[in-house]
């Protein structure tokens, strides 16, 4: 089979796993397509968490349109798995229908569910790994993360003024960004499995955190760190269900019976923020998005938790005295110990630049 032909086909699958960005989590973002050369007989991509795979759903496309997937190349971004889940493993549906060549982008971290190449090369079925890979890897980042590391990628984002002001001395910051950039915000939101903010956040600007303008079915959960349990009963962000509390003490007796609290006090007062991010993990929280002050932003940044930066820069200046990004528990001694970002992208959205920027070395886990 032509390179060429196969990368076409790996890239088409790629496109059909990025339509679940706002929907398959905790499950990862997978797309399958399944060809004969040049010639597709039946796509599909994961869309929820207890619905049928990629794989399933190509099979059955297939089926659909009149065609027999048996001797075909079947191209999937993520190894098919090979546990019972919600639903059976994919690799038994890839060996019953005949499929001949099975072309993976990158193999399935998860213990439970990988090893579906081995079976499939055991039942004489050709496996090539590695076509796209990166590509595969980037668009379940979150996922590779909790899996590999147990923490979610937590992404950082912050609204700021070209001198890096996100709001005036008094907390005003509503609105530093344009409303393109506000709205761009909330596709990333939208992806997140669970928005952050901290207890400052919570009482100069009482947000909801949830995600509005954007066609989803899901809405990511809402955390607070909260080590004195200062958050009133009546904040938005405590409203319905899905909202989780981290203190570092007792819970706050006036909370509605449907918030969550968990207790992670770090010794010196405050939440261990380490033990935090272990704890989302294991509530299935892949991409962690933070939308907070300085003094959480600046936490998180000493102790080396930020994956990424959001960062939305607006045409204007503030100057002092005003509010930064990033609050740190004790100056720096030197320029060699400031924290290293790799930029990765840059746009304009509306009035405003979207700096997407990577801790260096973050993603190579």
């Amino acid at each position: 089979m032509s390179l060429d032909i196969d990368r076409a086909h790996m890239a088409r699958a790629l496109e059909l796993a990025a339509r679940g960005l706002f929907t398959t989590s905790p499950n990862p973002r997978v797309g399958c397509v399944i060809a004969r050369g040049e010639r597709v007989i039946g796509e599909g991509y994961h869309s929820r968490a207890g619905e049928a795979h990629a794989e399933v759903n190509a099979l059955d496309d297939a089926t659909a349109r009149g065609e027999s997937a048996r001797g075909a190349t079947m191209y999937v971004t993520l190894e098919p798995c090979n546990h019972f889940g919600r639903t059976p493993p994919c690799v038994d549906a890839v060996i019953a229908a005949g499929i001949a060549r099975v072309v993976v982008a990158m193999l399935d971290p998860s213990p439970e569910a990988g090893g579906g190449s081995a079976k499939l090369r055991a039942s004489g079925v050709t496996v090539d790994v590695g076509l796209c890979e990166a590509e595969a890897r980037e668009l379940n980042v979150g996922f590779v993360s909790r899996v590999v590391r147990g923490r979610p990628w937590l992404r950082l984002k912050v609204a700021a003024t070209i001198d890096g002001r996100t709001a005036l001395v008094s907390g005003a910051s509503q609105w530093i960004t344009s409303p393109e950039a506000r709205a761009d915000g909330h596709a990333w939101r939208a992806r997140a499995c669970a928005i952050m903010t901290g207890i400052g956040t919570v009482l100069q600007d009482d947000p909801s955190l949830t995600v509005r303008d954007v066609a989803t079915t899901r809405q990511p959960r809402r955390v607070v760190v909260d080590r004195r349990a200062e958050t009133p009963a009546t904040a938005r962000v405590l409203a319905g269900d899905g909202a989780l509390v981290i203190t570092a003490g007792e819970r706050n007796p006036q909370w509605p019976a449907s918030v969550e609290v968990v207790t992670l006090p770090d010794g010196n007062g405050r939440v261990d923020l380490v033990r935090m991010l272990r704890e989302l993990a294991a509530r299935h929280v892949n991409e962690l998005h933070v939308e907070a002050g300085a003094k959480l932003n600046g936490a998180l940044l000493d102790a080396d938790l930020v994956d990424e930066l959001l960062l939305y820069v607006a045409p204007a200046v503030i100057g002092d005295p005003a509010r930064g990004m990033f609050e740190r528990a004790t100056p720096l001694a030197s320029l060699s110990q400031r924290d290293e970002f790799a930029f990765r992208d840059i746009a304009r959205v509306g009035a405003d630049l979207r700096i997407v920027a990577r801790r260096a070395g973050a993603g190579t886990f």
